[in-house]
């Protein structure tokens, strides 16, 4: 297994799924979102996320997707992708079988998909164990602290029993914490596990600290940025911290009606058709919002970056 192809040290985007105006996926815009991803420079793609609304998809539609965006990029930039969203095993099982028939580089397992919000962690790595065992044992797998249906972040212990797999290569990390990430990373640092942040405000300080690099939303906005930023990072540049800080700024808008916001920006990029969100079954937002994203578009294209 080369891991270093597989989940490349970096900055990853957590990929939308473009639509059109009657909620069908469009697979032309989607071509265009995937060129717009590499052009910017970022290091992977991480589809069939939340990002990609992936709990308003269909089975068929997410492999379709999946499909769709491994021929967009051609091996020219890695896909991880995850797509178990059921609640019955045997049915996350197929799912993901599913997405394993792909050839996607990595499947990434959902952490609250293994346990109930009220069961221990035992239980938790009984049913991940089983899932594990059931899938293809040359199928490279990763982890995701997904926030819905509920968010469960991973203990010590969770850790510790996934890096006993050698399998489990990419980590996105949504703990927000700079002080749980550093212990995150002392506890992976001697295994394949590679710890992604998906928290802007602490990117820096992360990888600083050992992280891999980023797997996050605001890279659906300014993948250039975040591709700039890693640079910086890497050669010690003493620019990093500006423009970590204006990344930062520019993420208190990641919470504010996303992925909807994030494709009416992206429409206005011109990579987009339709800013059709499945989540919101519109295509309306505040006026305040608009204003937001009209003024980060025309702050971004000012910068020297």
């Amino acid at each position: 297994m080369d891991i270093n192809r597989i989940s490349p040290d970096g900055m990853w985007v957590t990929m939308i799924t473009p639509f059109t105006d009657e909620g069908h996926v469009d697979y032309d815009s989607l071509k265009n979102l995937v060129e717009w991803y590499i052009e910017g420079g970022l290091d992977g793609i991480f589809a069939i996320c939340q990002s990609s609304e992936i709990f308003f998809l269909t089975p068929e539609e997410k492999i379709e997707i999946l499909k769709a965006t491994i021929k967009a990029a051609d091996g020219r930039i890695p896909i991880v992708a995850s797509g178990h969203t059921s609640d019955n095993p045997q049915k996350q099982l197929d799912e993901l079988k599913a997405v394993a028939d792909t050839g996607v580089d990595d499947i990434v397992l959902i952490a609250n998909r293994f346990a109930a919000v009220d069961e221990n962690d035992a239980v938790w790595a009984k049913n991940l164990d089983w899932l594990v065992d059931n899938l293809d044992s040359s199928v490279a797998l990763g982890m995701y602290e997904c926030p819905y249906p509920y968010h469960r972040l991973l203990s010590a212990n969770n850790i510790r029993h996934i890096i006993e797999n050698d399998r489990f290569v990419y980590f996105k990390d949504t703990c927000c914490s700079i002080n749980k990430i550093r212990e995150r990373i002392e506890l992976i640092k001697s295994s394949n596990f590679k710890l992604y942040n998906a928290n802007t405000l602490t990117v820096t300080a992360s990888m600083r600290a050992g992280a891999h690099g980023y797997s996050g939303i605001m890279a659906n906005f300014h993948p250039h940025l975040y591709s700039r930023l890693y640079s910086l990072i890497k050669s010690n540049d003493t620019r990093v911290d500006e423009l970590q800080s204006i990344l930062g700024i520019l993420s208190a808008m990641d919470e504010a009606m996303y992925p909807l916001t994030a494709k009416i920006y992206l429409k206005d990029r011109g990579v987009l058709k339709s800013a059709f969100s499945r989540r919101f079954g519109s295509t309306s937002i505040p006026e305040s919002y608009s204003r937001l994203l009209e003024q980060q578009k025309i702050f971004v294209d000012s910068l020297s970056w």
